[in-house]
């Protein structure tokens, strides 16, 4: 029958094993991931989480070695705790790669947000360009058509000068004519004899 202890070191070994598959496994998820940067987070805070939770089995097995009675028993489980250390740090270096990745990845969104602000006040700035534009060649159409009323009205005006110039001279002919009729007859009338 195995001693509690060995049990202890058994099961902290399983643990330390399962976590480290955890662990390879989101990493590989973080590198497979495409977005969004929300899926991303969450696999980093998963990431962290599973390496708290070796980092206290590796404790544990660490604390099971110290005490340990046999001295070959105790330097080759801290042996073990070494090589779980140094893979612990490799993959660290892999957590920190994962995240700022997902710092970048953010860093790109803000960019790519930004510039689709851009594109949009862009594209109400050329909106705006074209109704004012428009507002321009409707205005110069007015502007003809008003050019044209102007040059009709200046030959009206000038005719009616011509007009009214003639209807002058026909009234003062008229006048005269009447002034002339009027004394032949006064003086037809009254000295009959001349």
């Amino acid at each position: 029958m195995a001693a509690p202890q060995d049990v202890h070191v058994r099961i902290c070994n399983q643990e330390i094993v399962k976590f480290d598959l955890e662990v390879k496994a989101l990493i590989q998820d973080i590198r497979d991931c495409s977005g969004p940067l929300s899926a991303l987070t969450e696999l980093n805070t998963k990431v962290k989480e599973k390496f708290q939770q070796l980092r206290h089995r590796i404790q544990d097995l660490e604390q099971l070695a110290k005490e340990q009675d046999k001295e070959s028993e105790k330097q080759l489980l801290l042996q073990e705790v070494e090589n779980h250390k140094k893979q612990m740090l490799r993959k660290t270096t892999k957590e920190s790669l994962a995240e700022t990745s997902s710092t970048i990845t953010e860093s790109l969104m803000g960019i790519s947000r930004m510039m689709a602000q851009q594109v949009q006040q862009s594209e109400e700035a050329m909106q705006s360009l074209v109704t004012s534009s428009r507002t321009i060649l409707d205005a110069n159409e007015e502007f003809k058509s008003m050019s044209g009323t102007i040059q009709l009205g200046r030959k009206l005006i000038t005719k009616y000068n011509r007009r009214e110039l003639t209807d002058k001279l026909l009234i003062f002919l008229a006048l005269a004519l009447f002034l002339a009729t009027v004394l032949y007859i006064v003086k037809k009338r009254l000295f009959p004899f001349l």
